[in-house]
């Protein structure tokens, strides 16, 4: 059954709505209602979630009115499997508009002459918040209950005719095993004798198993043809077990090989001067001055900000050519078809709507996600009117802009220096010592999380912090050497004003718990005055569920001020999958380790490969989706200077440009 439906105004005003439970009319109260989490997520931020939309147990659906502004919400529980809540919503929509349509326009109409008039009162127009809306929907309870009634009682007798049982025909129906063991005329039992009858059976256990293309277990016992007798293939009797020899230690020569020997064998770098030596000449390759960040006035170092050149240029030619011309431009000509002032329809945006989602696509927006954005925007055209080619061009474009524009503008501060500032300088009392500030690198093999790790670092030595990596990637062959040599190299580098990058490896070899390391690290790191923790781990696919397990206890044991997911700017549809599963494991798995992380998700992402994309960079709309984090930093290259800031017009310039 139904938790709850709504009939909602755009601005915020509640017409009608009904609870069916005492706990459903509680939570309908209270902030974090399944209808308030659905209005800010999928309304306002136009992170909407096709038709459906879950949240704590609950799942949402909703349908709108756009010419009358008007949503209709129902919500239950989602474990539950509604199949009238479709049909409910399309009749409460028809029925609602078609028996309050005067007084709805009226009160529409009023709403907008009160924002657009400061003087509405003194031209008598009442105050809608003031009228008796209650009054004037009398009559909609008894629609409303007789509605509801009625498509329950279908639901269920469907339900009543899905569960009938089969055909008594085909329930007496011979099974397998009887009709392979005898289709012969039966003889009677007493001139059959017991050796015939074992046989019988044998053969016919014989055709069954051969029949299925089965084999038998190496311990399955087996009857021979003919007889009686039963046999083991394994057993003693037919073989003698061999007892398994262990491997035997490799020889070099005649003995062990002595240390001053392996000292031999040993090429690595154990001393810095052998490694300055080495690759001195190869450290000006390590930094890119073209692409090295700026300083500002109080000496802090910024990172570039990511610039769609190209896009701009010719996003800036296009304009000017439409002021010149009333040219639409490319992406325009998928709405010239919508001719004429006009009320647009779902048939109308329907073509429409399906040319800008290929758009989408082929900036390399996840199919979902692209099917998603268009449908919103579809919502919010359907009753609006439009009049003439250039008018059409400019509502549809400005509303894909918005669209895209509000799901990639971050809801909480992407200015990472300020969060880690505003820990170190926070009041301590005489009892507690301060704790470093840590951000923990998660993502699935290959994506570039230890490389772009360095990058982070080597930002965050040119502002004057003290970092330490730690290496908790303890599963990945020469996990721990690659920091190793980015340690190396970073402390060699120093920073532009001639002072040496403070970094260190806190590192305890391969095969140790993660989560251990990690939290000897950030002690380590509080007694000896560091102020970030870089927290490297190992790559997972997201449906290994005991490592993502070991990453959420990682995160419950030490709560890491950030952690961010690390994904490549070359998926598509896989980026969704993967960073939702990461994020949902985290929150399931951490909640359930007892830690101090509780519940944690993703708090952002950074997008490596960003360079390889040109202006296919639809990942960052559809992680950005998905979770609703922002995106912290894009990875654009090889060095440690080739780390960029995205800023969100950039990124919508890009995606619509043709």
């Amino acid at each position: 059954m139904l938790d709850h439906c709504s009939i909602l105004h755009k601005g915020g005003i509640v017409l009608w709505s009904r609870s069916f439970t005492p706990a459903a009319e509680q939570l309908a109260s209270s902030s974090v209602s399944p209808v308030n989490a659905l209005i800010r997520d999928a309304l306002i931020e136009g992170r909407t979630t096709g038709d459906k939309y879950e949240k704590d147990g609950y799942a949402v659906r909703w349908t709108f009115v756009n010419d009358l502004e008007l949503i209709f919400v129902v919500a239950y529980q989602r474990i539950l499997q509604l199949t009238y809540v479709e049909d409910l919503l399309k009749s409460l929509k028809t029925l609602f508009v078609k028996l309050f349509g005067p007084f709805l326009t009226t009160f529409v109409a009023s709403l907008h002459a009160l924002n657009s008039s400061a003087s509405a009162a003194a031209r008598g127009i009442a105050d809608p918040i003031s009228w008796n809306i209650a009054k004037a929907l009398d009559g909609w309870d008894a629609v409303f209950d007789k509605l509801l009634s009625g498509l329950e009682e279908k639901a269920a007798q469907d339900r009543r005719t899905r569960s009938r049982p089969p055909a008594r025909a085909a329930m007496d129906a011979p099974s397998p095993l009887s009709s392979d063991v005898d289709t012969t005329p039966t003889v009677p039992t007493e001139v059959v004798s017991d050796e015939q009858q074992i046989a019988r059976r044998a053969q016919a256990l014989k055709d069954k198993l051969r029949g299925r293309g089965g084999k038998r277990g190496r311990g399955m016992r087996r009857l021979e043809s003919g007889s009686g007798r039963e046999s083991y293939p394994n057993s003693e009797s037919e073989s003698t077990k061999k007892a398994p020899k262990g491997k035997a230690l490799r020889k070099w020569g005649n003995e062990a090989p002595s240390e001053s020997d392996m000292a031999a064998l040993d090429f690595s770098y154990d001393k810095l001067s052998d490694l300055e030596n080495s690759v001195a000449v190869d450290l000006q390759t390590l930094i890119d001055e073209a692409s090295l960040g700026s300083r500002t006035r109080d000496g802090l170092y910024e990172v570039k900000d990511w610039e769609f050149g190209r896009a701009a240029v010719a996003e800036a030619n296009r304009q000017q050519q439409k002021e010149q011309s009333s040219s639409l431009g490319a992406l325009g000509n998928m709405f010239a078809r919508l001719t004429g002032s006009k009320v647009l329809t779902e048939e109308d945006l329907k073509p429409v709507l399906e040319s800008m989602k290929q758009h989408l696509m082929k900036k390399n927006v996840a199919k979902d996600i692209a099917e998603r954005v268009c449908e919103g925007v579809g919502e919010s055209l359907v009753g609006k009117k439009v009049g003439g080619f250039q008018s059409t061009n400019t509502t549809v474009r400005q509303a894909l802009s918005t669209s895209i524009t509000r799901i990639l503008t971050p809801k909480t501060s992407t200015d990472l220096l300020l969060s880690i500032r505003s820990k170190l300088s926070s009041p301590l009392t005489s009892t507690q010592q301060r704790m470093p500030y840590s951000i923990t690198f998660v993502g699935v093999n290959g994506v570039g999380k230890s490389t772009n790790l360095s990058k982070v670092c080597f930002w965050l030595i040119q502002n004057g912090f003290k970092v330490l990596i730690a290496a908790c990637d303890t599963f990945r062959s020469g996990a721990v050497e690659q920091l190793r040599v980015h340690v190396r190299n970073l402390s060699m580098l120093g920073t532009n004003n001639g002072t040496a990058g403070r970094v260190e490896l806190y590192e305890r070899g391969y095969g140790k718990d993660a989560a251990g390391i990690a939290k000897e690290a950030i002690a380590y790191a509080r007694d000896n005055d560091f102020d970030v923790v870089l927290i490297d781990t190992a790559g997972r696919m997201q449906d290994n569920e005991p490592l993502m397990r070991a990453l959420a206890k990682l995160v419950a044991v030490n709560n890491p001020d950030k952690i961010l997911f690390v994904g490549e700017a070359l998926v598509g549809n896989e980026a969704v999958d993967q960073l939702s599963k990461f994020d949902r494991a985290l929150r399931d798995f951490s909640s359930g380790a007892g830690g101090m992380g509780k519940g944690r998700g993703i708090d952002g992402m950074l997008v490596t490969k960003w360079d390889t994309v040109d202006d296919k960079v639809g990942a960052a709309l559809s992680m950005t989706y998905v979770t609703g984090q922002p995106i912290i930093f894009v990875g654009t290259g090889q060095t440690y200077t080739d780390l960029r800031q995205l800023r969100v017009q950039n990124v919508v310039q890009a995606i619509l440009s043709d």
